[in-house]
């Protein structure tokens, strides 16, 4: 392949201007067969890995193959070429909770779980949850939009208080401005129950939802952001400190995941393209949500 110089792919792609996936599939085209086929095949997929700092799987690199590079290869093939180059994924470690739910404060109905999401800003939900540093245990709280799976806020501190979530929110209210009639959900934790993270919540007309009690799984949106944060970027990583490692996050979770990551749930598109797709003024007024009633 010639020089390109500074220019990047895509660059070059837009100056001609042609696709993304009709250049590889060129290339791909007059590509020999054989061992050199197989090599090409090789050097792209190990290119698709280091580029997402080895968090894809088999699946989504073969997604990426297929429909962004032009090859016409199946899941099977591109898995073995994986496992043979040592270029699998960073394995999973086990999930730790740390929701203290053992308090007085009120607690509020599980709305989320009945609700099927037409639109963006209709249904967000929040989390927090620890990373350990070398010297420390630090915490990072998240709100996401549950329809297009975007981190809209976060916040990361050393101490597990409620100015922690409340952080968070407020940096996803100050994005997004959403109409009065938003649900809110998350776990029953102190931090989310307190006055000064319901006086929030209240004054900007939100509807709060909270887990039903030792039920993970009624958050699930962000148990599995979480899963992939912790799985894609902190277990890959070791942080000098605080600074550094919310340095690392707001590339991960800004420029990473939000804007590339392609996410299985959304047609393998990243949040930012899937919403991208919705039609225009499907944000602000919300559509209705579907909610669902136990008869």
């Amino acid at each position: 392949m010639p020089l390109q110089g500074a220019l990047s792919v895509e660059r070059m792609c837009q100056l001609a201007p042609v696709s993304r996936a009709g250049f590889y599939r060129y290339l791909a085209e007059v590509d020999p067969p054989g061992i050199d086929a197989e090599m090409n095949l090789r050097s792209v997929i190990q290119e698709i890995v280091l580029e997402n700092r080895r968090r894809y799987g088999y699946r989504r690199v073969g997604w990426e193959l297929r429909h962004h590079r032009g090859w016409k290869v199946n899941d099977k093939r591109v898995l073995r070429i994986m496992r043979e180059d040592n270029l699998l994924s960073v394995p999973p470690r086990k999930f730790v909770t740390t929701t203290n739910s053992d308090h007085a404060l009120e607690v509020y109905v599980n709305l989320a779980r009945r609700m099927t999401l037409t639109a963006i800003n209709q249904l967000w939900v929040a989390d927090i949850t620890y990373i350990r540093l070398q010297a420390e245990f630090v915490y990072l709280a998240l709100v996401l939009d549950a329809f297009s799976r975007k981190a809209i806020g976060w916040a990361l501190e050393r101490r597990l208080r409620a100015e922690l979530p409340l952080a968070a929110l407020r940096q996803a209210l100050e994005r997004r401005q959403p109409a009065p009639g938003l649900v809110h959900h998350s776990d029953r934790g102190v931090q989310y129950a307190s006055a000064e993270y319901m006086a929030v919540v209240r004054e900007r007309q939100m509807l709060p939802s909270m887990s039903r009690p030792r039920n993970p799984y009624d958050n699930a949106r962000c148990e599995s952001f979480i899963k992939t944060l912790k799985q894609e970027e902190i277990y890959a990583n070791e942080y000098r400190d605080l600074e550094d490692l919310r340095a690392h996050l707001e590339v991960f979770i800004e420029q990473y995941y939000n804007r590339q990551r392609l996410h299985s749930a959304l047609g393998y598109r990243s949040p930012e393209e899937f919403e991208s797709a919705m039609p225009a003024g499907n944000a602000n007024p919300i559509p209705a949500a579907t909610v669902r009633f136990a008869v």
